[in-house]
């Protein structure tokens, strides 16, 4: 694999990318990724570094000590049925690819391979993080503790844009994404025959009470400029057609931009439903899940990525959206960015008819191998 010119590598990215895509795995199962990865890096020299994980690759590119940086590719996919009908579809029913993390894999090997290839010139070290499980919000956690963390200076990532044009390169210093809450609240009622409902307590009628109530937080709480969500997107409640339930349940989350909107949010929505619930005749059990806090990226090492990355594709100002990353598990210890890579006219992600134009790849590769470099020299001075 010495030697190759860039269109031979692209090549070979690109047919990395479409076995990736072929043979998609789900969060903390992607044990098939992993051993095709570690190969991969192995076949090219590329020094593997130990971890208790049972999925994930973990790698070292550099011969100093100092400085010491990250570049991170999410590896997982997800449970849906591709429905993109590229020739190089899934072959594992139900599971695809659908938000490009293929694409981030294929790219972090293109620069993996490119830095090699200078490794003796490189003025620190680059640990590489194909990282497990993005899509449970467990990934960035589990390598945390798994050390793979220890040392770095600084961690930089990108994530493919649909509806972006290809290649162009989203940049923005500061929040760009939501932080993610996740609740349940299970409404614990009295169940009774539907012809006497004043014999029972409702827990129903009680449910839907709770979701008006609940959807004036943001609107009648929050300063109408201050970003908030709070979607409701599961309910249950009974099984037949003429019985009042015992129990009925809703589920949801909470995305903001900021760390008061949150707890703010939080109060507001532990208050409400005790009360609503208090008032409809029933009990309110609620499970609430902190989730990842929102991506932030550095304003010192974003101005660096903007003036490295204007040397070799055209920019655009990201703008901030309420999608959640783990990634903002890193930069919560280290200074981190990440950018948007534009993907073309795609489908949105998460969605089966999503597609990830091929072209991104070898920009996504140039994207972290050229920033990578001077993130090191600039760290090096």
């Amino acid at each position: 694999m010495s030697g190759l010119s860039q269109t031979e590598l692209e090549k070979q990215l690109i047919e990395y990318r479409h076995d990736f895509h072929e043979y998609p795995e789900l969060a903390n199962h992607e044990f098939k990724t992993t051993a095709k990865i570690k190969a991969i890096l192995q076949a090219w020299g590329i020094k593997i570094l130990p971890t208790k994980l049972k999925t994930g690759v973990f790698a070292e590119i550099g011969l100093e000590a100092k400085p010491l940086i990250a570049l991170r590719a999410d590896i997982d996919a997800l449970p849906i049925n591709e429905e993109s009908g590229v020739p190089f579809s899934s072959k594992t029913p139900n599971i695809m690819h659908a938000c490009g993390h293929d694409t981030h894999i294929a790219a972090l090997l293109g620069a993996a391979y490119l830095l090699k290839q200078e490794e003796a010139d490189l003025p620190g070290r680059i640990r590489l993080i194909f990282q497990l499980s993005e899509e449970d919000q467990e990934g960035a956690l589990q390598v945390i503790d798994d050390g793979q963390l220890t040392d770095v200076q600084a961690i930089l990532g990108f994530h493919n844009a649909p509806q972006h044009e290809v290649g162009t390169i989203g940049i923005k210093a500061g929040i760009t994404s939501g932080a993610i809450d996740k609740f349940k609240v299970t409404l614990q009622g009295v169940g009774t025959h539907a012809s006497a409902p004043q014999n029972g307590k409702d827990p129903i009628v009680a449910l839907g009470a709770e979701i008006t109530a609940l959807q004036t937080i943001v609107s009648r709480n929050l300063d109408p400029f201050a970003t908030g969500v709070l979607s409701i997107t599961h309910v249950n409640a009974g099984n037949t057609w003429n019985v009042l339930p015992e129990q009925a349940f809703f589920e949801g989350t909470v995305r903001t931009a900021n760390k008061e909107v949150r707890q703010q949010i939080k109060q507001r929505f532990f208050e409400t439903v005790e009360y609503t619930a208090k008032a409809q005749q029933v009990s309110a059990e609620i499970d609430w899940y902190d989730g990842d806090p929102s991506v932030d990226n550095d304003a010192k090492l974003t101005a660096l990525v903007q003036e490295e990355t204007e040397k070799f594709a055209p920019t655009y100002v990201q703008q901030p959206k309420l999608g959640s990353d783990d990634f903002a598990c890193y930069q919560a210890l280290i200074p981190g960015v990440y950018v948007n890579i534009g993907n073309g006219g795609s489908a949105s992600a998460h969605n089966p008819h999503f597609t990830a134009d091929d072209k991104l790849i070898i920009v996504g590769a140039q994207f972290f191998e050229k920033n990578a470099r001077r993130w090191l020299a600039e760290l090096a001075d």
